[in-house]
């Protein structure tokens, strides 16, 4: 397997920072995160003010100087971690066409979000629809469109996952399977949600979560919450994830996507991908 970094998780740094780090640092690839920020005045996050983001309205001009940065450093773009809805066809194709520019075989198609406060069947089977237009889209450009397992959407876990894309082409749909988030919802044994999941499954993100008591209910029980943790400290395990995936005869990529900030960020991914490539290799 090979080890990319989505620079979701590098909020500090520039693309160029980010390159020179993850070559230096010995990664494969870099995932970029892609999407049109808003103004923002506060210290970079990772989610606001992200400086190692790639805007999406000019990413197919951009994408000459992009790739020969990523290239000069060694590095592969195995996915674009984009922002675009499924139900915005034009802004899936302008993705899928920077990815085609960029040499990118892949870009993340995100999902309605859902809460609980109402149905979730007509939520689902409306983006259900929507996704035949993004298999084309796909088919038609050369460019697999994946979703993503997240938390606080209709797709949640691996088996929701497979029910939704059932019936779509996997050359062109594919999954992106994240424990991390799976922590927060949607958990299934690994081996099973990657069996469940079959040639569906096209891309690994690698983070850490856990739950932790906020206190206590009006009625005396405990409330608790999920938050991000470092990666060897959360609720995923991360050695059998990884047996898991081999055992499944997968050999992409995974991607880190580590949202703790117990450490400053280089230190942190120096430590994370030496903690892969070590359980990478006992696994071997």
């Amino acid at each position: 397997m090979k080890i990319a970094a989505f620079t979701a998780g590098l909020p500090e740094y520039t693309p160029e920072d980010a390159v020179e780090a993850l070559s230096s640092l010995g990664f494969d690839g870099v995932e970029w995160r892609v999407v049109d920020q808003g103004p923002w005045d506060g210290e970079p996050s990772f989610w606001f003010g992200n400086r190692c983001t790639l805007p999406l309205s000019t990413l197919v001009d951009d994408a000459p100087r992009v790739r020969a940065l990523v290239e000069g450093h060694g590095l592969a773009m195995p996915n674009l971690g984009t922002y675009v809805a499924c139900s915005d066809p034009e802004a899936v194709e302008h993705a899928m066409r920077a990815a085609v520019a960029l040499g990118a075989p892949s870009i993340r198609v995100t999902l309605p979000g859902y809460d609980g406060s109402a149905p979730y069947l007509p939520e689902r089977d409306a983006a259900r629809r929507q996704w035949d237009t993004v298999a084309m889209l796909a088919a038609n450009h050369g460019v697999r469109a994946l979703l993503e397992l997240h938390m606080d959407t209709i797709i949640p876990s691996a088996s929701a996952a497979a029910s939704f894309l059932h019936g779509l082409d996997p050359a062109h749909v594919g999954v992106i399977h994240d424990a991390g988030n799976m922590v927060f919802e949607g958990h299934e044994r690994y081996r099973m949600s990657l069996e469940v999941l079959g040639p569906y499954l096209a891309h690994v993100h690698i983070k850490n979560a856990t739950w932790s008591p906020l206190g206590a209910r009006p009625d005396g029980s405990t409330q608790w919450a999920p938050a991000f943790a470092p990666l060897t400290a959360g609720i995923v395990d991360v050695p059998s994830l990884l047996r898991s995936l081999r055992d499944v005869g997968y050999d992409g990529w995974i991607s880190l996507e580590d949202f703790s900030t117990a450490q400053p960020v280089y230190e942190r991914t120096r430590d994370d991908i030496a903690y892969l490539r070590k359980a990478l290799a006992a696994g071997t």
